[in-house]
């Protein structure tokens, strides 16, 4: 009868772990998944710094963010840190480069099918004046408003390769 009581109290006690350890660990891999995930991240305006130049996130129009396969994001206070910061990165482990979108501040895009307008009268944080659109017409009709020159993200990355920017 010792036996069967003790027996009882070890599976009391084993059931009472086991239900303790689900409980931890279930919420701790929902977290974890969660923060890996390769999408886009809210950039927190005001509050989060530049991955490239340390300066505050503030300007709505003109912020990017590059992020890992393996679901760290990097965010910049213009696409030229951003292009910077790719310099001394190793861009193998980039799944997403987003950028802006000017026309709808605060959507990030994709940077690799965005078109991008360079025009001296929209200043960015850095003064390389970029701005970022998802749809080219959208940055041909800034453009006829703004001048400037539009670009595709490859034409853009060789242009501030070319100018040291």
């Amino acid at each position: 009868m010792k036996n069967a009581k003790h027996f009882h109290e070890l599976y009391v006690i084993k059931s009472t772990v086991n239900k303790t350890l689900k409980q931890i660990i279930i919420p701790v891999v929902f977290l974890v998944t969660l923060n890996c995930s390769n999408a886009p991240q809210p950039i927190n305006y005001g509050q989060e710094g530049c991955r490239f130049c340390k300066m505050t996130i503030v300007d709505k129009l003109h912020a990017a963010q590059i992020v890992t396969k393996k679901g760290k994001s990097y965010t910049f206070d213009a696409t030229e840190c951003m292009v910077n910061f790719l310099k001394e990165f190793d861009t193998s482990k980039i799944k997403l480069y987003l950028t802006t979108n000017y026309s709808n501040p605060e959507e990030l895009i994709d940077a690799t099918s965005a078109t991008f307008l360079i025009s001296k009268n929209i200043p960015s944080p850095m003064g390389a004046f970029i701005s970022g659109f998802k749809n080219k017409e959208d940055a041909i009709k800034t453009q006829s408003e703004q001048g400037g020159d539009l670009y595709t993200w490859n034409t853009l990355l060789e242009h501030l390769k070319n100018s040291n920017k």
